[in-house]
């Protein structure tokens, strides 16, 4: 498949004619490389380029054929009309131009006229070494950490991005692209492997480690603070308020514990005794927050903190309580649950736009966002950090990202490669042709006046 050849006017762009023998005349198989492109089908642009690349071809070839006829012309009338000596001498160099000028331009992307000449077919040979160069020269050029800093501080992405966030259509996108994500992710976990996960992470650092000491250091904070005193007033209002409601409750208790030789009335005389007695201390207890019984369950709670945390016996009972709450199916359970529900409440929260979370995640993105307008430190403190991270990237995968370019060049077959430079600039190398056509002219035209004006 050759690109760099002139086009035939029996060309079709979908429709290619039977490759000729290459070389037969300078030029004259353009087009078909580009028509076998079409073929296999280019994209609009480069279908585009194609075209152009056909149509300039055909001019330099036409400039060629033109001069050439001049010239036959010219040489054979030029005894009988000698000015035409003048225009012989302009069309012989024109056609020297042109042709030293498809030698050029055609040694770059292939053999001219299929002779294996010295360093022509420029291109196809040196492929990898042209992408080993492009590599060393982006790497080189561009990402450079000094140059991608300069370049991001110069374009101040922080205001610009917070700009965008602010506006009501920068919020819905990134709460769009937020959800698609969400949803994205949710649809690639698989529900058992999470749950594992999750059961995984209970048992490690939930069911593994004891309970007793920790729950004992938390507790002797709690107690030695005093938060527990509050616990132990609503303890205390609440057996007041029973008493003071249960008269009768406990009349009957102490009725029914003495003996049944004793009077009904002796019966009842004890009851009200021992029920004001109950209420008296009831009360005392709830009003001195000193009382010796807030003090022994000080002095209990206290103990139970110490021996969960150095009672053996304790803490294997502290163990026990767990291994009987949190068993086996317990624990999958609570996982199931977990996860369920935090994958349950999310669905629904990013598949309804007016969910409370939405609303208060596209409040937050705009309030980020016009903090990042609003306020220059911020904006600062970004931008320092966006430029931190562009130049650890650069400074660790410059390499890489530039081996990109030398990985995909030298990937490439060596026609193709050739093609696809040429469908790129083959235009403006036509151009060439061209120039050396009408400059190869002119100069055979000035060589030859002044040698007939100096020898006659």
């Amino acid at each position: 498949m050759q690109v760099n050849s002139e086009p035939t006017t029996q060309d079709s762009p979908t429709r290619p004619p039977p490759p000729a023998p290459e070389g037969t005349i300078p030029g004259s198989d353009v087009g078909r490389g580009t028509s076998s492109q079409n073929a296999a089908g280019l994209s609009a642009g480069d279908a585009e380029k194609a075209a152009a690349l056909r149509k300039m071809k055909m001019v330099a070839l036409g400039l060629l054929i033109a001069m050439a006829v001049v010239f036959v012309f010219a040489f054979a009338l030029q005894k009988e009309y000698p000015w035409l000596q003048y225009v012989r001498a302009a069309a012989e160099g024109g056609m020297v131009g042109a042709l030293a000028d498809w030698f050029a331009v055609t040694a770059l992307f292939k053999y001219p006229m299929g002779i294996k000449i010295p360093h022509t077919a420029i291109i196809p040979r040196r492929k990898d070494q042209i992408g080993a160069s492009l590599g060393e020269f982006v790497e080189t050029n561009f990402l450079s950490e000094q140059v991608v800093q300069d370049k991001l501080a110069s374009v101040n992405i922080a205001r610009r991005a917070g700009k965008w966030l602010a506006s009501p259509g920068g919020a819905d996108r990134v709460a769009k692209e937020g959800a698609a994500m969400i949803r994205g992710a949710f649809t690639v976990l698989n529900d058992d492997d999470v749950q594992t996960v999750i059961e995984g992470l209970v048992r490690k650092h939930l069911l593994a480690p004891p309970w007793g000491p920790p729950v004992g250091r938390l507790a002797e904070r709690v107690f030695q603070d005093g938060h527990h005193h509050k616990l132990v007033d609503l303890l205390v209002d609440r057996a007041a308020d029973w008493v003071d409601d249960n008269h009768e409750t406990v009349s009957r208790i102490v009725s029914g514990r003495s003996p049944t030789w004793v009077p009904q009335f002796v019966d009842g005389l004890v009851g009200d005794k021992v029920y004001v007695e109950i209420l008296k201390f009831v009360r005392t207890v709830q009003s001195d927050q000193d009382h010796q019984v807030r003090q022994s369950i000080d002095k209990y709670l206290n103990d139970l903190a110490q021996d969960l945390q150095h009672d053996p016996a304790m803490i294997s009972r502290a163990e026990d309580i767990k291994a009987q709450v949190l068993g086996d199916p317990e624990v999958r359970e609570l996982a199931s649950r977990t996860w369920g529900t935090v994958k349950n409440a999310l669905l629904g929260a990013v598949d309804d736009p007016d969910s409370e979370l939405t609303v208060k995640f596209k409040a937050g993105v705009r309030d980020f966002g016009s903090r990042l307008v609003g306020d220059p430190e911020l904006a600062g403190k970004v931008n320092a950090w966006i430029g931190d991270a562009a130049a650890y990237l650069v400074r660790t995968y410059r390499s890489d990202i530039a081996g990109v370019i030398t990985d995909t060049v030298a990937r490439w077959d060596a026609e193709e490669t050739s093609q696809k430079i040429e469908l790129q600039v083959g235009k403006d190398l036509q151009f060439i042709r061209i120039n050396g056509t009408v400059v190869g002219s002119l100069a055979g035209l000035a060589i030859f006046t002044v040698a007939h004006l100096i020898f006659g």
